[in-house]
């Protein structure tokens, strides 16, 4: 009884950047031909549920904590590619009796990619959620929308999430920033809107920045009162950071918290389980285990590794 009691007490929240998980069928309005039968990637029927299965894993092992398992209650996704896909991953895959349910997006990016949230319903209750649309500057590629959603949790009180991926560094951070600022801004937005309507709101903002800890569009959200929860976040066996380049981790991937939810994070790290790395070869130490390594399929998992943060309430 005791033990239930303090299971129930606790939340965990994922964060991961799937890395193009593509269903095999060509979307005429997307830019997704490298991931089908004859596309560059031969991405086939075989290759997508072993993606969906090895991102089934991934979550999978993020419910580990000390000897004991629970599934997380919500994982927030980025580069899944639209709503088939998420039904399958949470109905379909090895999360099939997780009982999952999951919110996702429909953006303007133009590969087709978007956010989405996986919730557990004895953990979250939604009760709304809508995506924020990105205005594209002159240069500009469409970009994803953030995702937001509210809802109730065990303790009765209403968590607010944002997902987020901000567009990439393609072309040069520094020509790309205002793209991140951009994201930056309608995130801003939403929460003053959300602290103007509730003194003291839970606020979590998780996904994919494309920026550390130290960049202008970070920094400007945690200035709304909001705490990097993941800014020094590491694994166990050799990861710095949930992605690495050149040799160089690198914490891209962010979980950020409001103050009341501040005082109840217990934890925030890296999940580098063993079976999602492998060593690198050119840098040393380990690496990602990803799908492609260049363009030889690897049946791997993503070149970003989960987040998780733990909450006692």
């Amino acid at each position: 009884m005791c033990l239930s009691l303090f299971l129930a007490s606790l939340l965990t929240l994922v964060q991961l950047n799937c890395e193009n998980l593509f269903d095999c069928r060509h979307d005429s309005l997307k830019q997704d031909t490298e991931f089908t039968p004859d596309g560059d990637r031969r991405w086939t029927e075989r290759k997508y549920w072993d993606k969906l299965n090895n991102t089934a894993k991934a979550i999978i092992s993020c419910g580990t904590e000390n000897g004991d398992w629970r599934v997380p209650d919500l994982v927030a996704l980025c580069e899944v590619e639209n709503d088939s896909v998420m039904r399958d991953l949470a109905k379909r895959s090895l999360l099939r009796n997780s009982n999952y349910e999951y919110i996702v997006t429909s953006s303007p990016d133009e590969r087709g990619i978007d956010v989405a949230l996986l919730y557990s319903p004895g953990s979250f209750a939604p009760v709304r959620h809508y995506p924020l649309r990105i205005r594209p500057v002159k240069g500009m590629r469409p970009t994803r929308d953030i995702l937001y959603a509210s809802g109730r949790i065990i303790t009765g009180d209403t968590l607010h999430i944002f997902v987020v991926h901000a567009p990439s560094r393609y072309g040069g951070e520094r020509r790309t920033r205002p793209h991140r600022k951009l994201v930056a801004d309608r995130l801003a937005a939403a929460i003053d809107s959300l602290q103007s309507a509730c003194p003291d709101p839970m606020i979590i903002i998780a996904g994919d920045f494309n920026d550390g800890g130290d960049s202008q569009a970070v920094r400007q959200i945690c200035a709304k009162g909001l705490y990097d929860a993941s800014a020094h976040a590491k694994g166990g066996h050799g990861a710095g950071g949930t992605y690495k380049y050149k040799g160089k981790w690198e914490n891209i991937d962010h979980i950020i918290v409001s103050r009341r939810l501040k005082s109840k994070l217990r934890s925030c790290t890296v999940n580098d389980a063993p079976f999602m790395l492998e060593p690198d070869d050119k840098y040393g130490g380990v690496q990602p285990l990803r799908t492609y390594r260049a363009w030889r399929y690897r049946k791997g998992y993503s070149d970003h590794l989960p987040l998780v943060a733990r909450f006692a309430f």
